[in-house]
C-alpha cells in the first residue's frame, strides 16, 4: 500500500506541475485516502502515526495550494498580506507541530520510560 500511495503521490504532483488539472484533481483522493489508511493502521506505534498524520497534512496542504494554483486563487488576497496560497501553511504548520510533540513530549517520555524499564 505504500509503494502505490507513492505512485498516486507522484502522479498528483506531476500533474500539478504540467498543469493537468483533470488529474491532479483526480489523484487528490487516492493519496489522501491511502496516506490516511496508513496512519489508521499505526495508530498502536505513536512514532509511526506522528510522522504518518504529518504526511497527511502534508498532502492536504500540498493538494490545496495545488488547487489554488489551478483555479487561480493563489495570489487573491484573503487578508492583509495573506494570499490564497498562504493558507496552505494552516495543515503545514499542524504537521509541523505534531512532529514537534512527538519529538519535544513523546519521544523523550518514552525514552525515559525505556530507561526506568531496564533499571
Amino acid at each position: 500500500m505504500e509503494n502505490l500511495h507513492i505512485v498516486f503521490w507522484l502522479l498528483k504532483d506531476v500533474s500539478w506541475c504540467m498543469v493537468w488539472r483533470p488529474l491532479g484533481l483526480t489523484m487528490i483522493v487516492p493519496t489522501l485516502a491511502i496516506a490516511m489508511v496508513i496512519a489508521w493502521r499505526t495508530r498502536h506505534l505513536v512514532s509511526e502515526l506522528a510522522h504518518n498524520l504529518a504526511i497527511v497534512l502534508w498532502i492536504s496542504a500540498n493538494s490545496y495550494w495545488m488547487i489554488s494554483e489551478f483555479f487561480h486563487f493563489d495570489e487573491v488576497l484573503v487578508a492583509p498580506g495573506v494570499t490564497g496560497k498562504h493558507l496552505s501553511l494552516v495543515p503545514f504548520v499542524a504537521g509541523i507541530l505534531v512532529l514537534a510533540y512527538y519529538y519535544l513530549v513523546q519521544k523523550p517520555r518514552e525514552s525515559r520510560n525505556e530507561q526506568v524499564a531496564t533499571l
